[in-house]
């Protein structure tokens, strides 16, 4: 007996959270699934549901939604912000001179996870094939040199009862602010105005003590995070499904108080009606959807809990080396690009 058609709507498009486990987790909207729905791929369709809603952005945060997509091209997205959207990083460091008591590969391997702030659509990809020791400097289109050179000393103007090691020693913490630009060929002129460095300058990179010095110089070139983590401009791209909360049935007094505790703050509001309060529903995209009503006798058979499947809530957060907005229109650049190569391996397939 085939289901009603409301029936196989929500299978479709809703994930339903339930007491012991989550149903209609898998997408089955292909075609000749259900009789009566034409899933056949189709642009004008697409083109029409699809849509990117930017929520919320500031400096280094954006939280936008991607509607009208399966879940394994938003996954893909994600992946792509994670690992293939180049950036700027230290990759060979130099040490000429290092007293401190951390080792020199301790050190190389702190300095290459400072996030560079420097624009990587400046510059090109480092041709390692071909590199010998008279291209080891790196050229202006491709390296960026950085220099960190501290030495500590004793505070002479130090008090002589103080204990406190800011007061008696000089530069004897080294921070990445510590770490200069060393402009290689016309890259002067080129980034007269772009602040090429660190792009947090209080990171802790070591603790001298009078005598003690670093002398370092680094260079930096373009990779993906898929090559190594440094590389990865966001701290975190994540993605969850819009929850969708739904009253069963009117819930008022006592209840409806327990019934909004069991939620995030701000999804379930009491509203007053004659002087009784009723429980309502006013943003269910608060929710964490952590299940809590479903431990409550009472509670649980009064609201269903759902997710939107096509409803994708987008949180980026850069590492400050580009916008997010910026590295969300790098990743879509580098999915057109993949999708681009796919349809031409086809097509030189096909000719074969």
């Amino acid at each position: 007996m085939a289901a009603p058609m409301s029936i196989v709507e929500e299978i479709r498009t809703r994930v339903i959270l339930q007491e012991f486990g989550v149903k209609n987790v898998h997408t089955t909207d292909y075609p000749g699934n259900y009789p009566g729905y034409d899933d056949a791929w189709n642009m004008a369709d697409f083109k029409k549901n699809f849509r990117i809603d930017i929520v919320d952005m500031d400096e280094n945060t954006m939280e936008f939604d991607m509607v009208g997509i399966d879940a394994s091209i938003a996954n893909a997205f994600r992946r792509i912000l994670l690992a293939e959207v180049p950036t700027m990083a230290v990759e060979k460091v130099f040490i000429y001179n290092n007293t401190s008591i951390v080792q020199d590969e301790i050190l190389a391997h702190r300095l290459g996870l400072v996030p560079i702030k420097a624009d990587p659509r400046l510059f090109e990809y480092r041709d390692a094939g071909n590199e010998g020791e008279d291209d080891e400097e790196g050229s202006e289109i491709d390296t960026i040199k950085l220099q960190l050179k501290v030495k500590c000393s004793r505070n002479p103007r130090a008090t002589k009862d103080s204990a406190d090691p800011r007061e008696l020693y000089l530069n004897h913490m080294v921070y990445s602010k510590d770490m200069k630009w060393v402009p290689i060929g016309n890259q002067a002129d080129v980034f007269a105005d772009i602040n090429i460095g660190p792009v947090h300058g209080d990171i802790l990179l070591a603790q001298l003590r009078p005598g003690q010095e670093l002398d370092i110089v680094m260079h930096c070139v373009k990779g993906i995070g898929q090559d190594h983590a440094k590389f990865s401009p966001v701290a975190t791209a994540s993605y969850r499904l819009l929850p969708e909360i739904s009253l069963l049935e009117t819930v008022e007094g006592e209840k409806a108080e327990r019934l909004r505790g069991c939620f995030s703050r701000g999804v379930m509001e009491l509203e007053d009606r004659d002087g009784r309060k009723f429980a309502k529903v006013v943003n269910s995209r608060l929710d964490t959807c952590s299940r809590e009503v479903l431990r409550h006798e009472d509670l649980k058979n009064l609201v269903k809990l759902a997710r939107v499947r096509d409803h994708f809530i987008f949180t980026v957060e850069s590492s400050g080396v580009l916008p997010p907005d910026v590295l969300v229109t790098e990743a879509i650049k580098v999915l057109m690009t993949k999708c681009s190569r796919f349809l031409n391996e086809l097509n030189t397939s096909n000719m074969e």
